[in-house]
């Protein structure tokens, strides 16, 4: 399920008193279940223009909603309740596999290192087939 929210072109996410951006997208941001939601109070609000409508979907969710999660996201992939990722957690370390509860908000990166992202692309295409 996409949510929608409105972001401001130089960063931020608008609160949900309609007047503050926050720099991190967290539970006091507004959201909106469409499109047209989104659209209907960004309408009411001055300089609109200087502010966009951003979807947010599960493939996505990691760098909104885990902020607990650090490092560089590669690619992501839902299975079940779980938002799977291949992430470098910071520049020049192995990749590891990122395991983000869509329950519990929880991130727990897998113990086995990768040195590469070929190394990675099974362990990732078969996450939860063997998990």
């Amino acid at each position: 399920m996409a949510i929608f929210t409105l972001q401001s072109l130089a960063g931020g996410f608008l609160d949900e008193d309609l007047e503050h951006f926050n720099k991190i997208f967290d539970d006091w941001c507004i959201q909106f279940d469409s499109y047209e939601d989104a659209m209907d109070i960004l309408q009411t609000i001055e300089n609109d223009e200087t502010i966009d409508i951003v979807e947010i979907t599960p493939l996505s969710y990691p760098k909104y909603f885990f902020n607990s999660l650090q490092g560089t996201i590669y690619t992501t992939r839902q299975v079940e309740d779980k938002i799977i990722c291949v992430v470098e957690p910071f520049i020049g370390s192995n990749f590891r596999i990122a395991i983000c509860d869509l329950n519990t908000k929880k991130v727990r990166l897998t113990n086995t290192r990768y040195k590469s992202i070929p190394n990675i692309e099974n362990a990732f295409a078969n996450f939860g087939d063997t998990e």
